[in-house]
């Protein structure tokens, strides 16, 4: 799939967060778990491809079905304070 420069900058930063679980980029952009990853394989270097995948293999704040109940926000609720 092709996207806009500012969707696919967003897609990518939405990977790289511990809490954005990948159901979620689904919702937003359709795309799967597997489109992701060729995604990032396809735009990062591959030194931070491999990094990318090292961080988020196994990492289960990335699957909703896998998070604990206790985790229901992407962010903090102290980040982002003005």
């Amino acid at each position: 799939m092709k996207f806009p420069e500012a969707e696919l900058s967003r897609i990518i930063e939405m990977a790289w967060e511990d809490r954005t679980p990948f159901e979620a980029i689904s919702a937003l952009y359709g795309l799967s778990e597997a489109q992701v990853i060729a995604l990032m394989r396809r735009e990062l270097k591959p030194t931070s491809f491999r990094l990318w995948r090292q961080r988020v293999n196994g990492r289960v704040t990335k699957h909703l079905q896998r998070r604990d109940p206790k985790v229901s926000r992407a962010y903090c609720p102290t980040q982002y304070k003005r």
